[in-house]
């Protein structure tokens, strides 16, 4: 006898689709009967420097406590947060990765009835996070492909109850000024909780992007979200963070699970935190790196979406997919954007400057069969 348990799912969880990571290494290899080692990565977005010294240190130290819960109020990576961040500790909310904390947002907030604004192109998990609680997602058109500030506060309606923002954005890179912020900001309702992702702020440089935290103490509907997945490199041990007023994060921690951050994720997130020096070389690995993909993408006669992040949006003006799969077979993994609306782009993670250029060489050859 067999059930239809789909059937049996709440709605907004029946008309999901699985959320498609990009592709393993292992998975390829597998796949094609290609060597692991010799295959390239530049499909999610990692940091290609791989673990600070530090941290290494960090997670060997914690090993002989495996048997033990971890701290599940995170005292120490809070405390330390709290710190460099110049907030409260009230003021924190850990997560397991930054995804976390946008699931919890949705949980706390949202609700069959109610909506959540974001825009188009925009992160996967905004609309997932919305639909899986049955609340409407409205995504609003984008403008260059990146966020059109002044339609998504036309968006916003009584029945709103967040509005996602990422700055800058996944998967196109494209960001938005403090102006800009400033602006959006100080018109929308105090009831509606603002959610400013930053995965990627650690790469921005200058004046170009806002830091959200600054705007903290003035506006207490705005929740800021960062990750130690991207330039920190702890994308396996998921850990992320919200800073937000301490009222919001009273909220969210009825819903956090408790015990959602691991004691490796912790003792690992406090290491990096205080590796200076590994922040700054991957600020100048990403830097050249996207120079050199730049370059190499003009001489091929490619355009790109300019990007504050640590990965480029390059549009081949047709359908991408045949050349994501040539690439896929010369060895080299990049991610496919078309379930994002951008079915001519493909997204690429900067990588060591080997790694791009074994990219830019296998697009080249990819470039004259396909």
């Amino acid at each position: 006898m067999t059930c239809d348990f789909l059937a049996l799912a709440v709605p907004g969880v029946q008309k999901l689709s699985p959320y498609v990571p990009g592709k393993p290494v292992d998975e390829l290899a597998r796949e094609l009967d290609l060597d692991p080692a010799g295959i390239v990565k530049l499909a999610s977005n990692e940091n290609p420097l791989g673990p600070s010294p530090r941290v290494l240190q960090a997670l060997r130290g914690e090993l002989a406590e495996l048997t033990r819960y971890p701290d599940g109020s995170g005292y120490l990576l809070k405390a330390r947060l709290a710190e460099r961040c110049g907030v409260a500790t009230a003021q924190i909310t850990l997560g397991n990765g930054s995804n976390d904390i946008l699931d919890l947002v949705a949980r706390a907030w949202l609700a069959p009835g109610f909506n959540a604004v974001f825009s188009e192109h925009a992160f996967a998990v905004y609309p997932i996070s919305t639909q899986a609680v049955g609340a409407e997602g409205r995504a609003v058109p984008a403008k260059g492909y990146g966020h059109d500030l002044e339609a998504m506060l036309a968006a916003i309606d009584t029945d709103t109850r967040v509005v996602f923002l990422a700055n800058p954005n996944n998967p196109t890179g494209t960001w938005f000024g403090p102006d800009a912020l400033e602006r959006f900001l100080a018109r929308v309702p105090a009831q509606v909780l603002v959610v400013l992702d930053e995965a990627y702020i650690e790469y921005a440089s200058g004046d170009d992007l806002p830091d959200g935290l600054r705007y903290l103490a003035r506006y207490p509907n705005l929740l800021v979200s960062r990750t130690f997945s991207k330039a920190y490199g702890l994308a396996a041990l998921r850990v992320g963070y919200a800073v937000s007023a301490p009222e919001v994060a009273a909220v969210l921690n009825r819903v956090r699970q408790p015990f959602n951050v691991n004691s490796l994720a912790l003792a690992a997130a406090c290491a990096a935190l205080e590796d200076t020096e590994y922040l700054a070389e991957g600020r100048h690995i990403n830097d050249a790196g996207m120079v050199q993909l730049e370059a190499g993408l003009s001489g091929l006669g490619l355009s790109w979406i300019p990007s504050k992040g640590n990965f480029i949006a390059v549009d081949f003006g047709r359908d991408a997919a045949p050349i994501n799969t040539a690439l896929l077979r010369e060895g080299v993994i990049v991610r496919p954007v078309a379930g994002y609306g951008m079915p001519t782009f493909l997204r690429v993670s900067i990588g060591l400057p080997e790694e791009n250029a074994r990219f830019l060489a296998a697009l080249r050859k990819v470039l004259a069969s396909v």
